[in-house]
């Protein structure tokens, strides 16, 4: 019952309110999930040096790929679930979510199978040198033989916070980073396993949250519940979770080859030296989307609920309070890198010359980044709003159709610093087109429609 009302609260409580308790939980729980990444990368690039930093950097985007998949099951499920509850058809979510779970078995024996049999000859196609190989090896053997844990966290975690119970949802991130943060010394240092330590450290961690989350569906305490029956794969269920989720799958996908992209140019334009830099930036990127990516998942599941319930006037309201917000925020975050980048790479290294050439790199990349927070609203809202298409489009836009061909382009004129360039002309680029497709759509998304008004006057007359 409590679970029923914590649910409905989606089409009832104040908007403003509703999306900071949504909100804020996703950002602290998103906050410490980076944490563990970054003090990873902290005690790597200390204990072990920027070679094993580039390597761990060279080996991310096979991890990328499992998570692509991932997040299009965990986003694609969310938008079906979220939908299905604001129509009051429960017995179909639960549908839903068994089949998500059997679709992450299927994930995981073939992380298995890469892991085992094709880990090495993939890591030299996405960029692995005579120096990194090895790295990346004792890093990623661990990360896909844990396939499972990994993927059910991260699927899992946004169908918890589709039902409206974000406070769980904060938690399923925290436990696993707070732990990950207290092995990584012991396995890193103390058993003195260096990269390969981290990776095993990161793979407990993503297990101990696995028997937290199936704790929390089979105890009772979700809107959802998971049954044998429920286990069994209906296509016309995947093919729905899937056409929704792929703009979540090409997004993560693209950062994959767009990682595979960056760190070729800056291998043949530079050396492993800008490899590691990227690296330490990358970590830095990934805190400054945490406070966007948290309100925007706050966003998802009212917008999805109204859409659901038809409360449209509603859903729109919450649109503009969260474009508001973003904007301001990347805003902020643009000020800060642009003019005061070094401090942020002191966290990393004390080594002058990467302090020196990561300033300088950021300052170029995070120049447009006050843009950047439209163009990430605009994919959830249609990703909530079961409208792949558009969400599709704007997945592809940035990375795949403007990003990649710039960071191979650039470099042949510029040398290392195309690569740079390339992020704030994508990001402008992105950003049109994502208020394009908003004006396209203002009268649905935005505005009162023509068709809603006409609908209303229709229901006066009737009655």
């Amino acid at each position: 019952m409590e679970a029923k009302k914590q649910t409905e609260l989606l089409g009832t409580q104040k908007i403003s309110t509703l999306l900071r308790n949504l909100s804020i939980p996703a950002m602290i729980g998103m906050f410490v999930m980076t944490l563990y990444n970054v003090v990873d990368t902290i005690f790597i690039s200390y204990g072990v040096g920027i070679d094993a930093v580039a390597g761990t950097t060279v080996a991310f985007p096979l991890m990328m790929i499992v998570m692509a998949v991932s997040a299009a099951l965990g986003v694609g499920g969310a938008s079906v679930i979220s939908r299905r509850l604001g129509e009051q058809r429960g017995d179909e979510a639960n549908q839903v979510f068994g089949n998500i779970i059997s679709m992450i078995v299927i994930v995981s024996v073939v992380g298995l199978i890469i892991a085992f049999f094709a880990l090495e000859p993939i890591l030299v196609i996405f960029g692995a040198t005579p120096s990194t190989l090895g790295y990346a090896m004792d890093y990623m053997f661990p990360i896909m033989f844990g396939t499972f844990f990994f993927s059910f966290g991260f699927a899992t975690n946004n169908i918890v916070r589709s039902e409206g119970n974000a406070r769980f949802a904060m938690m399923t991130m925290i436990v696993p980073a707070v732990i990950n943060i207290i092995l990584d010394p012991i396995f890193i240092f103390a058993l003195n396993m260096g990269v390969q330590g981290a990776a095993i450290a990161t793979v407990i961690s993503q297990a101990s949250v696995t028997l937290m989350i199936f704790q929390y569906f089979l105890s009772g305490k979700s809107t959802l519940s998971l049954a044998v029956q429920h286990l069994k794969i209906k296509w016309n269920i995947v093919k729905e979770v899937m056409a929704i989720g792929m703009p979540a799958f090409v997004q993560q996908a693209a950062g994959s080859l767009m990682m595979i992209a960056i760190n070729t140019m800056l291998i043949q334009f530079g050396s492993e030296f800008y490899v590691g830099i990227y690296g330490l930036i990358q970590r830095i990127v990934m805190f400054t989307v945490i406070p966007i990516m948290g309100i925007m998942q706050g966003m998802m599941p009212i917008v999805g609920y109204n859409y659901g319930a038809k409360n449209y006037e509603r859903m729109r309201e919450t649109i503009w309070i969260t474009l508001k917000i973003v904007t301001i925020c990347a805003t902020v975050i643009t000020l800060l890198l642009v003019f005061i980048p070094s401090p942020f790479l002191r966290i990393f290294t004390s080594d002058p010359e990467v302090i020196k050439e990561g300033s300088s790199a950021m300052r170029v990349l995070f120049v447009a980044f006050f843009v950047v927070g439209v163009q990430i609203v605009a994919g959830g809202l249609y990703q909530a709003l079961g409208k792949p298409k558009q969400a599709l489009i704007l997945s592809l836009s940035r990375q795949i159709l403007i990003l990649i061909p710039l960071v191979l382009i650039l470099p042949h004129f510029v040398g290392v610093m195309g690569v740079w360039m390339a992020f704030p002309i994508s990001d402008v680029l992105s950003f049109l087109l994502a208020s394009a497709l908003l004006y396209r759509d203002r009268d649905t998304i935005l505005v009162k429609g023509k068709d809603e008004e006409e609908n209303k006057e229709s229901d006066v007359v009737s009655v």
